[in-house]
């Protein structure tokens, strides 16, 4: 379900969020259905429960997941969920070509790296 990555400068719990949120996203986990409990997942992982929690009180205040006292967390329903992830990521790219335009990246360049992720 979720793979860990060691070697990759992102924090866990960061790695943990962006796997689940790719799950619902792609609708692996759809909407209503039962995450792991945090000690589940924690023990499957072989980390700290607290490094779970952060990553699902994270995801729930993003509005991918929410909780329901004594009964656990579930995947939301994604469409304010990917609004927001959508202008999130939108600043992201901005703040990236911005940086890209500083270093001298042509807008034929960018027209052309453009071209070339919309074929993968």
């Amino acid at each position: 379900m979720i793979s860990l990555n060691y070697r990759d400068s992102r924090p866990i719990y960061e790695q943990i969020k962006d796997e689940l949120r790719k799950l619902i996203v792609t609708g692996a986990l759809a909407a209503e259905e039962k995450l792991p409990s945090v000690r589940v997942l924690a023990t499957q992982l072989s980390i700290n429960p607290n490094t779970i929690q952060r990553a699902y009180n994270d995801l729930e205040t993003e509005g991918y997941i929410y909780s329901v006292p004594g009964k656990g967390s579930f995947a939301g329903e994604r469409g304010s969920a990917d609004a927001a992830r959508r202008e999130l990521l939108k600043e992201k790219a901005r703040q990236l070509l911005r940086e890209l335009r500083v270093l001298g990246v042509t807008p034929a360049e960018l027209e052309a790296l453009l071209k070339e992720v919309e074929k993968t």
